[in-house]
């Protein structure tokens, strides 16, 4: 049997699920035919599918119809889980798109389309619920052949005209039909493949009505794929079942997938499913075409690829919309970022990150209807209520010219230097990573290495903190040192090369924009058209009948987000507005939202512009703008100095001769009779006096307390007792080294609260203001008294000590400190004993004297 993977997609409710029960009823997979209303649906078996009346997950089913068998990926249609139908694309033989005889095409409809175009899938169409349809089947084919494409085709009858209009779709097929005056069922199937025919047919699938009728122009019209001997398979999902195995949906791409084989040093198949419904069978291998899932691997995730697939990731869309997860206040928002990673893993669109300094969870997600089945599946897996704020549009930022950006990174005993060429790209590229460097200035696996941390992390703007976009990243030039570099110093110059690079640049604002199609009673045009000028978009009347106008066009997401709510308000809830992100394009409030966003690029020590340099043994930041000024290889565009020679005369007389001889081995002596010379006094040897700098100690009070195992205990009962106990501990350590000590805590959780500075018996204490961490406050300090005091800072925090040496400090960990410390206290005990007097006996004394005499 020819065997082929077919995924349904379509807008939503345009009877896609009702389509695919009547298919397994009809092939006789099924005995019984689900409805989506009666919440008894094959593939709609998740509780909130079911519940909602809509599909969430992309889900695997199998027929047989004749001499084809189909793999068939029932695909979401709601706009909030574009991304879970897009991943399916990758998998797809063919497609069947499904369009809703009443609405036509939508604005959805047009984004599936156009992806399908994108990814080469060959189409078959189905219309459905022509059995309500106002329109004629006549009538909708004409629509189809204006917004979709002009080879739309009915396949209902294949009658003379039918050939003639086949004929017209490609120069081969006409020159054959006039020759031959037929074309073979074959041609036809390869046109269809290659995509200049679009078959259609027309139906209901809740009667059963044209059901059958698709399913005969899949087994005749499908030509089966042919596929490598060598070994390939591309994930497009990843879930969980109830006893909590992760699973790897995968299709199979070449060559074999059998259980337990080793896929890499990490990754090993435990086991293989193919699943029908929520049903699977254990299966010992698959081959190439197959739809399987595999359970047992760890790390890989949605959209990787096994074997000659590996590296061909695919990017998807992103959501355009961030949210802060109200969390109630005995959850800890740093620990359950970490419970909802599985979360993401199901869903790669799903962004969730942690921002420290805030201590908030911040969560992208496409969509409200999105947000409330998030909700559900936290309340239900993890037992936590949560809720969002009205959200924030994500914004991206770009450069409009090419510049050299330059970072070094030479605290003590480090050494690293990178230069990146950055050059903006069309809209859409997104970030692309090369290499333009000979393996003689930098070895190949520095540069490998400056190549991963490039793609390791989102990099960000200058403008307002938001992520870069359409930028090419070239790596031209960098310097090692044979003894000193690591593979931190390279990560740390290649971060700081990016950022001053961006700050050299012209870079600009990018806002996200929808596609859009208003739907309004004709009486209300004028006032949709109003509305729609104000947001500066741009549209067109795309349809004008007497009771309903249909305006299309595009507009930025920002002036959109809440028009839905003011349209059911004019329309009395006859308008209807649909949507579908539509990329990002240049932000015309571009100042206006700066201001807003409150970010300074200067002031963002996690994301650092400047470079460190190093000089008589200390490290010391240079900020971005005076980089080149210190740098230690040059810019690639840089002109070499080259200093002009002055041309002297050849000829040269007996006196030059005399006076270049003399200069070299001076004047010719006379010999006279020696004398001996009183030798000269040698005046004494002066030495300039060494100011020593007074010790002051800057200590990480949180770190101090969760990093000694006595306060640590005491912290878990009280902490403001833990507190007490650490100023007391190093009032006494002060006294013994009589340094000076700044104790800083955190103060960021605080509402309103601005930075304080009490006197503690010998040491000062800090209280940060909000939105302060101790660290930062730290960095602050250590620049300001590095000039004035030898300074030394006490935490445990990796990155704050990688920082503070770079501005010239001495570093101490938590334990380093504590045993520091206990040291100076048990010396202290013995200076204290020694200069005790020693009491004797008085009488023995007495006796003592009495005896000399």
């Amino acid at each position: 049997m020819k065997h082929a993977v077919t995924g349904l997609l379509a807008h939503v409710d345009a009877g896609k699920t009702t389509l695919s029960e009547a298919m397994l009823y009809t092939s006789g997979t099924l005995r019984h035919m689900g409805r989506v209303d009666h919440q008894d649906a094959f593939l709609d078996y998740d509780d909130q599918e079911r519940n909602r009346g809509i599909t969430i997950y992309s889900k695997q089913a199998n027929l047989e119809w004749k001499d084809i068998h189909l793999d068939f990926v029932d695909t979401p249609g709601h706009v909030d889980f574009s991304s879970e139908m897009e991943r399916t694309l990758q998998i797809l033989d063919y497609a069947i798109l499904i369009i809703s005889g009443v609405d036509g095409v939508q604005a959805h409809t047009e984004t599936i389309w156009n992806l399908l175009k994108a990814y080469e899938i060959p189409v078959f169409i189905f219309v459905n619920k022509m059995d309500i349809s106002y329109d004629s089947a006549d009538a909708i084919l004409s629509k189809l052949k204006k917004q979709l494409h002009s080879n739309c085709i009915s396949f209902m009858y294949e009658d003379e005209a039918f050939y003639e209009e086949i004929s017209m779709s490609e120069d081969a097929l006409l020159e054959k039909y006039l020759q031959q005056e037929t074309i073979t069922k074959e041609e036809i199937a390869s046109a269809i493949e290659r995509r200049f025919i679009f078959p259609v047919y027309f139906g209901s699938a809740l009667k059963l009505d044209g059901v059958e009728k698709l399913l005969d122009g899949l087994s005749t019209y499908m030509v089966e794929k042919e596929y490598p001997s060598e070994f390939g398979a591309k994930i497009y999902k990843v879930t969980y079942d109830e006893q909590g195995n992760r699973l790897a949906h995968t299709k199979v791409t070449g060559g074999k997938l059998q259980a337990k084989m080793k896929l890499s040093e990490a990754e090993k198949v435990d086991q293989i499913r193919v699943y029908e419904g929520n049903k699977f069978e254990v299966v010992q291998e698959a081959k190439a075409g197959d739809l399987c899932v595999i359970k047992g691997l760890k790390e890989l995730q949605a959209g990787d690829g096994l074997g000659f697939e590996e590296g061909k990731n695919i990017a998807y869309a992103s959501p355009v919309m961030n949210y802060h997860m109200v969390l109630p206040s005995e959850i800890d928002a740093f620990a359950m970022r970490r419970k909802l990673k599985p979360f993401m893993e199901e869903d790669p669109q799903l962004h969730i990150s942690y921002h420290e300094i805030e201590n908030e969870i911040r969560v992208q997600i496409m969509g409200e209807v999105q947000m409330e089945i998030l909700k559900h599946k936290i309340l239900q897996k993890l037992g936590v209520s949560v809720s969002f704020d009205e959200g924030r549009v994500n914004y991206k930022e770009t450069i409009l010219d090419s510049v050299e950006g330059v970072g070094h990174f030479e605290p003590l005993r480090h050494y690293a230097e990178v230069h990146l060429l950055l050059e903006p790209l069309p809209q859409g590229s997104g970030i692309q990573i090369d290499s333009d460097l000979s393996m003689d200035v930098l070895d190949r696996h520095w540069q490998r290495l400056i190549l991963s941390h490039i793609k390791e992390k989102e990099h960000i703007g200058v403008l307002t903190g938001s992520p870069i976009t359409d930028i090419k990243i070239t790596l031209i030039s960098g310097k090692a040192h044979a003894k000193h570099t690591d593979a931190g110093d390279f990560r740390q110059a290649t971060y700081r090369a990016i950022r001053q690079g961006l700050r050299k640049a012209q870079s600009i604002l990018l806002e996200p924009y929808y596609q859009f199609q208003l739907t309004v009673p004709t009486n209300y045009m004028s006032r949709a058209i109003y509305d729609l000028e104000n947001m500066n978009a741009s549209f067109k009347i795309a349809d004008q009948q007497e009771q309903l106008t249909i305006i299309k066009g595009e507009a930025a997401v920002a002036k959109m987000q809440s028009y839905p709510i003011t349209l059911r308000s004019y329309t009395q809830g006859k308008g209807k507005l649909q949507c579908s992100v539509d990329g990002y394009r240049s932000c015309d409030d571009m100042e206006e939202v700066i201001l807003k966003m409150h970010y300074d690029p200067d002031r963002d020590l996690r994301n650092s512009c400047d470079s460190v340099f190093c000089e008589h043994g200390s490290g010391f930041n240079v900020p971005w703008d005076m980089v080149e000024e210190y740098m230690h290889i040059p810019l690639r565009n840089q002109p070499i100095k080259v200093q002009s020679v002055k041309r002297v005369s050849n000829k040269v007389d007996d006196h030059e001769l005399k006076r270049v001889f003399e200069s070299i081995y001076g004047k010719p002596k006379v010999k006279k009779q020696t004398t001996v010379k009183k030798r000269p006094e040698v005046a004494p040897t002066t030495v300039n006096s060494v100011k020593i700098l007074q010790e002051c100690i800057l200590v990480d009070g949180y770190n101090m307390i969760f990093g000694w195992n006595k306060l640590k205990e005491l912290a878990k009962d009280h902490m403001d007792a833990a507190k007490h106990q650490l100023i007391d501990v190093l009032n006494n350590y002060q006294g013994y080294r009589k340094c000076e000590i700044i104790l800083v805590f955190d103060a960021y959780k605080r509402k309103q609260h601005d930075t304080t500075v009490t006197k503690e018996g010998n040491i000062h204490v800090v209280y940060t203001k909000t939105s302060q961490t101790a660290d930062s406050y730290i960095e602050m300090a250590t620049h300001k008294l590095a000039k004035d005091y030898r300074v030394r800072v006490a935490t445990s925090d990796g990155l704050e000590q990688l920082i503070v040496i770079g501005q010239g400090a001495v570093r101490v960990s938590a334990q380093e400190f504590e045993k520091e410390i206990m040291a100076c206290h048990a010396m202290e005990i013995k200076e204290y004993e020694k200069s005790q007097p020693v009491f004797r006996n008085q009488a023995l004394e007495d006796i003592r004297k009495f005896h000399k005499k």
